[in-house]
């Protein structure tokens, strides 16, 4: 079985395994007391920490060991936006952002905050001119990740973070992606990250507060951890966290180039391999082992078991996969194909055969669900000089399935009206019209759902 889903978690490193089991001997004392055994706790958090600031860049006493990724940022962005609530109560995030950024600028609009969300082109990259629109004088904090979780594009996070210092507006960075490859460059104020991603153990975040930020940590008071992360620490995790963090930077440049080279072979073969594929994320700035890419024609969830029983363990943000049946909100931000969605995002160490193989079972699987989806057309008619197909009720990719099916029946300059009410028909009809040199004319308001017209060119 080949594990392709680091970006979700990548696994256990060895040294992380080492480091974990002998801190469980030598570790479970508090390190805020002050007998021996409390000592020599406070010696290995000590040294942990100091570690960890070291591969980010940033001064011992800035950072604190969280419970997650996701406490870091929750903690992070609640904390500089109550420090900075006489400037104002506006907030900045880019429309790729993870969920828990989302998630908290969700939280702050609700309870009477205002949030700016930075579009992003086809490659899923910010501009750094749309965060310096963004920002205003009552502006408490903008936040951008340094590398998406879902596509693998890199954001220009130095520039961003020169254009909000210039406005003196802090700018929180997401890093949990991009750390384990190399210290986040620029002149942020702000970092979260998460150990999982690197191949440290899971419960155990990252939040660096540099010096002068103001911060003002939520909730009931606690001693621990400069009062930003309260309750007892997984010292043996930590420990694990930090020295895993830093064997994988001493490995990282060299495993960066063969990853690279890797995951170019994933992008430029598999559109000769695979039909009808669109491959996503910025061909250049990317992380080294991420690519994604989307098959029409095929259903997201379908795709990902047929992969699974060739052993191979893929992502997707897919909306067939979601059970909200809506697509990731990264690929409708991009506005790229959705439907078959596939990330691929190799771990460290993965041998070159895996990918080979991979690239040889990938065209029978798709093919598979391909030949599964071929179901009966669906009822279509002629009704002011248009062909108008029926999709209602049925789900992605159908839509675009039947869509394909009867565009030649149409006159060049002839339209075809999609009725749809599944929601990834808005962001997969445009992406077929754009693969397939048709043209989008736009969408119409119908009794169910929505009409997506497309004028057939060729």
């Amino acid at each position: 079985m080949s594990y392709f889903d680091a970006a979700s978690a990548a696994p256990l490193h060895p040294v992380a395994r080492q480091a974990l089991l002998a801190s469980l001997d030598e570790g479970w004392a508090d390190p805020s007391r002050p007998y021996r055994e409390g000592r020599r706790a406070r010696l290995l958090l000590d040294a942990a920490r100091e570690a960890a600031a070291e591969a980010v860049g940033c001064r011992p006493d800035e950072l604190v060991f969280t419970s997650s990724g996701t406490r870091a940022v929750h903690t992070g962005i609640a904390g500089a936006l109550a420090g900075r609530r006489r400037i104002g109560r506006h907030l900045i995030v880019s429309a790729v952002e993870h969920s828990s950024v989302l998630h908290s600028a969700e939280v702050f609009e609700a309870d009477g905050g205002t949030v700016t969300q930075v579009p992003v082109d086809r490659t899923g990259a910010v501009t750094v001119q749309g965060y310096a629109d963004a920002l205003r004088p009552d502006t408490a904090l903008a936040c951008l990740q340094s590398a998406n979780h879902e596509v693998g594009t890199e954001q220009p996070v130095a520039a961003v973070a020169e254009a909000c210092r210039a406005a003196g507006v802090p700018l929180l960075v997401d890093a949990a992606q991009s750390l384990g490859w190399g210290p986040v460059g620029g002149d942020w104020s702000l970092l979260a990250a998460s150990a999982h991603k690197w191949g440290g153990p899971s419960g155990v975040g990252l939040l660096v507060v540099r010096k002068g930020v103001r911060f003002a940590p939520q909730g009931p008071a606690d001693e621990r951890e400069s009062g930003r992360s309260p309750g007892f620490e997984n010292l043996p995790a930590v420990v694990a966290a930090a020295a895993s963090l830093r064997a994988v930077r001493a490995e990282a440049e060299r495993e960066a180039a063969r990853l690279r080279e890797l995951t170019e072979r994933i992008r430029s073969r598999v559109p000769a391999l695979v039909p009808d594929v669109e491959v996503v994320g910025d061909p250049v700035r990317r992380l080294p082992g991420t690519v994604t890419f989307s098959c029409l024609y095929v259903d997201g969830e379908t795709l990902l078991h047929e992969l699974d029983r060739v052993g191979f363990s893929v992502s997707s943000g897919s909306s067939c996969t979601s059970s909200t049946l809506t697509p990731s909100h990264v690929l409708r931000a991009m506005g790229v194909l959705s439907e078959g969605n596939v990330r691929v995002s190799l771990p460290p160490g993965t041998p070159a055969e895996d990918v080979e193989r991979f690239l040889e079972v990938l065209p029978g699987a798709v093919a598979a669900v391909r030949d599964k989806l071929a179901a009966p057309a669906s009822e279509a008619v002629v009704r002011d000089d248009a062909l108008v197909v029926d999709a209602l009720g049925r789900r992605c990719p159908i839509p675009v399935i039947e869509l394909a099916k009867v565009i030649g029946e149409v006159p060049v300059g002839g339209r075809v009206r999609v009725l749809s009410d599944d929601e990834a028909a808005r962001l997969d009809i445009p992406a077929w019209c754009e693969m397939r040199g048709q043209e989008y004319v736009g969408e119409e308001p119908a009794d169910r759902g929505s009409a997506y017209v497309v004028r057939r060119l060729s």
